[in-house]
């Protein structure tokens, strides 16, 4: 008679990470700005974040979620001290109640942003490959910036992606230059 055995083992294991339950992405972006008087001279630097307006985020989801047309150039606008301003995720190119529009520098369109290529590491972050400049033609005080899908002055249509403002006004006078750059970046925080 032979006995016989059977062996049989059998592993199970689960892994839970609570983080990864709760992994978001956050967008945001930094504005860059630099004023040059009519010599060619630094008058200062500042740098801001911004508002990722809420018809910026949409318009990212639909871009790669769902392919809806791409657009691929984005401009540059300035955003005027008075009236008193107000930035709000409900922003659109259409309706920012809170804000007006600077245009008093003699490009006859909003500059247009050119980026160079985003890393590849936590965060990603894609910036501008040059400054936009704008040959400022008033005296005014500058509240911030804004990115948008359209290139008129004062335009009200295409998409408002973000906007943000100094931590306190910028001065401006006829003869400046002010260049702007802007860096945006997707954490997987």
């Amino acid at each position: 008679m032979k006995d016989h055995a059977t062996k049989a083992d059998r592993f199970e294991a689960s892994v839970v990470n609570s983080a990864l339950a709760a992994a978001h992405t956050k967008v945001g972006g930094v504005f860059t700005v630099e004023c040059y008087d009519a010599n060619g001279q630094l008058k200062w630097k500042d740098d801001f974040h911004n508002l990722v307006v809420n018809q910026g985020l949409a318009d990212m989801n639909n871009k790669y979620f769902t392919g809806t047309t791409y657009t691929a150039t984005w401009y540059i606008g300035l955003i005027n001290n008075s009236p008193s301003p107000t930035l709000a995720a409900g922003d659109t190119a259409a309706s920012h109640a809170g804000w007006t529009e600077f245009t008093g520098y003699s490009q006859a369109n909003r500059p247009t942003l050119s980026f160079g290529s985003s890393t590849s590491a936590d965060p990603s972050v894609i910036s501008t490959s040059s400054a936009a400049a704008f040959s400022i033609t008033s005296t005014a005080t500058i509240y911030g910036a804004f990115v948008i899908s359209n290139n008129t002055k004062s335009g009200t249509s295409g998409v408002l992606f973000s906007e943000g403002a100094f931590a306190s006004t910028r001065s401006v006078v006829n003869g400046d230059t002010l260049n702007v750059s802007y860096s945006l970046s997707n954490d997987a925080a």
